[in-house]
């Protein structure tokens, strides 16, 4: 019978609790979560840019508020110069038309001196260059001239000569003749010239010989005799 009983430990501060251990799935996954967080402090800490500071992180949005406004300047000078640049090429658009238009009225302009020129009679003496129509008028002390000069339509360069009237007149009841300065010419198609030429304050004009020279004191190669009026 003795064979039958187990031995018993005594203890005397009565029966120990079994010590607690966590599960393992527990352990693997707490195990992991640090895992990944260490992972994040090595990769922003190797990989990433470094984090700003506060007082970095300021300057940086102070940096961006001025680069804004600087790009709102920007856009509103480009606004500006694009309303300008609008303005100058309208500008110059009517400009360019207003050209056009002075063209058209120089070339009818052009169109109606010649056909009152041709209409004009010709010179009774002829010549290589003529006196088409002149108007010689007394003034205070002067000769007031307007002479319309032409040339034939085969002519080749311009006439370059002189213009030069011979003015017969009285002085105090006697009739002389004066000689006045040459007026320089250049006849192409046709010459207009006006102007006036002084006269001795005593001597009162009656008839005036126009005279074309290709110089002074050469043959004239065209010329006319006309009143003073």
């Amino acid at each position: 019978m003795l064979g039958q009983f187990k031995p018993v430990a005594f203890e005397p501060y009565g029966r120990r609790r079994a010590s607690y251990r966590p599960p393992r799935w527990l352990m693997l996954l707490l195990a992991g979560a640090a895992a990944g967080v260490a992972g994040v402090l090595v990769v922003q800490e190797r990989l990433l840019p470094p984090r700003l500071s506060a007082s970095e992180s300021g300057a940086l949005r102070a940096a961006l508020e001025q680069t804004e406004a600087e790009r709102a300047r920007l856009a509103t000078e480009l606004a500006a110069t694009s309303k300008q640049l609008q303005a100058a090429q309208a500008e110059r658009a009517s400009a360019t038309a207003d050209l056009a238009a002075d063209r058209e009225r120089t070339k009818n302009s052009r169109a109606d001196i010649e056909f009152l020129i041709g209409s004009l009679p010709p010179d009774p003496r002829g010549g290589a260059v003529e006196v088409r129509a002149a108007k010689l008028t007394r003034q205070r002390g002067a000769l007031g001239y307007e002479v319309l000069l032409t040339r034939g339509k085969g002519a080749d360069a311009p006439f370059a000569g002189v213009m030069q009237f011979v003015v017969t007149g009285l002085t105090g009841g006697v009739e002389r003749n004066l000689t006045l300065e040459p007026i320089k010419v250049n006849v192409g198609a046709h010459q207009s010239l006006r102007g006036s030429l002084a006269l001795p304050d005593s001597f009162t004009p009656k008839l005036t010989t126009i005279h074309v020279l290709e110089r002074v004191g050469s043959r004239p190669i065209g010329m006319r005799v006309l009143y003073v009026q």
